[in-house]
């Protein structure tokens, strides 16, 4: 396919300082919230990708100022206190998943008829639990395509929403499928017309992004009554606007240049990110320390140090899905086999991430077992030169990146599919052949 990009090995220990740029889930929760608080919200260091400007162009084209700042990464919106301008749309998403669920919750907050709707796979992606768990508030939510009802018992976009605001009440949603089902109807929840209170009825998948949606709540003004994970209760509230609300960098993104010193050596310094961050794939440290690598905090930055051998683990990623890949490519370098489980839900992401990445290890050379929740991948001391797929999925080609740090002949095929969350991410990975930190 077009755009393949050649990965160049690199021949020493990595010394460099790189910078990732502003949380997705952190941006795309604090527009949602920003656009329902009353008033004017700027947020710093906020991302600019195809993922956020589809987020921006659904909530221009519903009629909401928004000011696009990318030179200073910089987004400032004013929000209506819970009203939505204009009473009919058709927006696109393309393949944004968090784009997705939390529109379809916020725009049953409206009063006309919305529509949304996604590329190919988009359509592929099912949304039937959010769009029944948004059924049981009150709200009208209908499948615009009713053959994909009959045929597989789900729902898909497009979805037709038939707004007159949010009643309330009680509902129910699994949360093994997305967590972002359960963020979406808790960010909007403070604004139905009565309390809301929603039960899960299995064991929630990703929970730190669940904490990390409760915690910008927080900062906007409205907490949410929950004892565990099982049921959340909101009593009708209303968000206050923030001057400036600053978007930590982005720990996903981080993983992989945490992951670079682990098959290459040496040390990769990351900058402004703590490992105290509110965002959940910031222990994916914690799977790089299990496997032998050091980590040190340096001021408001940390520093990942390679340290050979690397130990093959058993790990359940079910709280940090969106690491798995990456923990998968540097996996064939270690010493013993790894076992990645919990991640079931992955297959319903982008692509199938567990077969997609599983299919690609195999066309490397790498011995690796396919298991419905994850993979067991085995040493590997002799990889093949290979054009490596990437499904249109922006994490496979950013995990796989990695193994042409440290093997010749890697080339990323689609490459530029990147531009979904991290639009320069090969300029930074450039940067790791570097030899003097403070460079990126």
């Amino acid at each position: 396919m077009t755009n393949s990009r050649l990965i160049s090995p690199i021949y020493h220990p990595l010394n460099a300082s790189v910078h990732v740029p502003g949380s997705k889930s952190l941006t795309n929760r604090a527009l949602l919230i920003s656009a329902l608080a009353d008033g004017k919200t700027s947020l710093t260091n906020a991302l600019f990708s195809d993922d956020s400007r589809y987020f921006v162009d659904a909530l221009i084209q519903v009629g909401f100022d928004v000011i696009n700042d990318p030179k200073n990464t910089s987004l400032t919106i004013t929000g209506l206190g819970g009203c939505i301008p204009s009473h009919k749309a058709k927006l696109f998403i393309g393949n944004a998943g968090t784009a997705a669920r939390f529109l379809s919750a916020f725009l049953t907050l409206g009063n006309g008829e919305y529509i949304l709707d996604g590329d190919a796979r988009m359509r592929e992606r099912p949304i039937g639990d959010l769009v029944e768990a948004l059924r049981q508030l009150g709200a009208i939510v209908e499948s615009v395509e009713q053959k994909k009802i009959n045929f597989t018992g789900h729902i898909f976009p497009p979805i037709k929403i038939i707004a007159s605001g949010l009643p309330g009440g009680k509902t129910k949603i699994a949360g093994n499928i997305s967590s972002q089902f359960l963020s979406a109807l808790l960010m909007v929840a403070p604004y139905a017309r009565s309390p809301v209170e929603i039960e899960l009825t299995t064991e929630l998948n990703s929970k730190p992004y669940v904490d990390l949606t409760l915690a910008i709540m927080k900062d906007f003004g409205i907490e949410i009554q929950h004892h565990g994970y099982e049921r959340f209760i909101a009593f009708p509230a209303r968000y206050f606007s923030r001057p400036s609300y600053l978007i930590e960098p982005d720990a996903s993104a981080a993983s992989y240049f945490f992951a670079a010193p682990a098959i290459c050596g040496g040390s990769v310094q990351v900058e402004n990110i703590s490992n105290r961050s509110k965002q959940g794939d910031i222990t994916f440290l914690e799977v790089l320390a299990q496997m032998g690598c050091i980590i040190t905090k340096v001021d408001s930055h940390l520093r990942i140090t390679g340290h050979a051998p690397l130990r093959g683990i058993d790990v359940n990623m079910c709280d940090i899905p969106d690491t798995a890949q990456t923990l998968a490519t540097i996996a064939p370098f270690a010493s013993t086999p790894t076992r990645i489980r919990g991640i079931a839900s992955a297959r319903l992401k982008e692509t199938d991430r567990v077969h997609a990445t599983c299919t690609e290890l195999s066309r490397l050379g790498v011995k690796v077992d396919e298991h419905e929740d994850g993979m067991t991948i085995y040493p590997c001391t002799v990889f093949h030169p290979t054009t490596v797929q990437t499904y249109n999925d922006h994490r496979m080609a950013m995990a796989f990146s990695l193994i042409g740090l440290r093997i010749p002949g890697i080339s990323i095929e689609n490459s530029g599919c990147v531009s979904k969350t991290f639009p320069h991410f090969f300029e930074v990975l450039e940067t790791l052949r570097s030899t003097e930190v403070g460079i990126s």
